[in-house]
């Protein structure tokens, strides 16, 4: 597979210099042989496949004109959807390497196939659905930029209920003698009520999968003919540490368009839930239209009884 590799990248040099460039969506798999990996444990199939698709994450959005802030950072056991890699704008020696990755992560899967590891993998999960990564009690804290370059600001939501389908939380410091509003989370990830945009009511549907497509809007809470319409795909699933817990995450990647048809500008973006409890992870939003330009992360979570 090594040699594989290198004729690859050999062509690729050659494509590179004769200033070739093709979309990634014409690059076919490149062949590879399960019988590499017919000695390998389950787990050591399971390493080998999360390093190849870790590897195509990075060559493929190295390549994306928003150079990767529309994904996060892939992490042991996270799955990515191949379809949406290779949708990536590239050029001829990218597309050569991401030729080799995928032949060989399909080498790896009917590896797998012809063992038990199939079982094992579907087992792992429906064990930690169980134990929600947070809890009531839980403090979320975020950093939100109102643009990628701008100043940071934090703000704290505390997590004051975990019900069958939905999770509520509350500012953790209310504004003197203001009103707490409350923000609501279903278990599918939509934000259906905050005091500052933008919500999502109904663009997230149950059990999201990789490749699945969702369409819907983002809204201003305060003023409802603030409105994007937006559609995404899931391109990454799986379990994933972020500020200091452990979630099952799915990645959305965002594009639509903001404003009235009179006056609308584009949008494209990225919405990373977990898939358990429905909190949101992450949201970039790039657009010109100043509600729907920002980005908002968890930094991470404190316990306070």
């Amino acid at each position: 597979m090594k040699r594989r590799l290198a004729a690859a990248a050999c062509v690729a040099a050659c494509a590179w210099t004769a200033g070739c460039a093709l979309r990634s969506t014409d690059v076919q798999p490149a062949l590879a042989d399960p019988a590499e990996f017919g000695g390998w444990t389950c787990s050591r199939i399971a390493e080998e496949t999360d390093r190849v698709q870790r590897h195509a994450t990075r060559v493929a959005y190295a390549f994306d004109e928003r150079a990767g802030n529309n994904i996060i950072a892939m992490g042991l056991g996270v799955t990515v959807f191949w379809p949406a890699l290779l949708a990536m704008r590239t050029t001829e020696p990218d597309a050569a390497l991401l030729s080799a990755l995928k032949g060989r992560h399909e080498a790896l899967a009917r590896a797998a196939a012809d063992r038990p590891c199939a079982a094992v993998a579907e087992a792992a999960p429906a064990a930690g659905v169980a134990a929600l990564p947070v809890g009531v009690g839980d403090t979320l804290i975020y950093e939100q930029r109102p643009v990628s370059r701008g100043p940071a600001q934090f703000f704290s939501l505390r997590v004051t209920q975990v019900g069958r389908d939905a999770l509520q939380l509350e500012p953790a410091r209310p504004a003197p003698g203001g009103t707490s509003v409350q923000w609501l989370h279903d278990r599918s990830g939509n934000l259906k009520s905050a005091p500052q945009a933008p919500v999502w009511p109904e663009l997230l549907r149950a059990d999201l999968t990789l490749g699945q497509v969702v369409a819907g809007e983002l809204r201003d809470p305060a003023d409802p003919g603030q409105r994007a319409r937006v559609r995404g795909q899931v391109v990454a699933v799986g379990p994933q540490s972020i500020a200091g817990r452990r979630f099952d995450v799915a990645v959305i990647d965002l594009f639509g368009d903001a404003g009235t048809q009179e006056a609308s500008t584009r949008l494209d973006g990225v919405l990373v839930v977990d898939r358990a409890s429905g909190v949101l992870l992450r949201l970039d939003l790039f657009s010109g239209h100043p509600v729907f330009q920002l980005q908002r992360r968890l930094a991470r979570v404190e316990h306070l009884p």
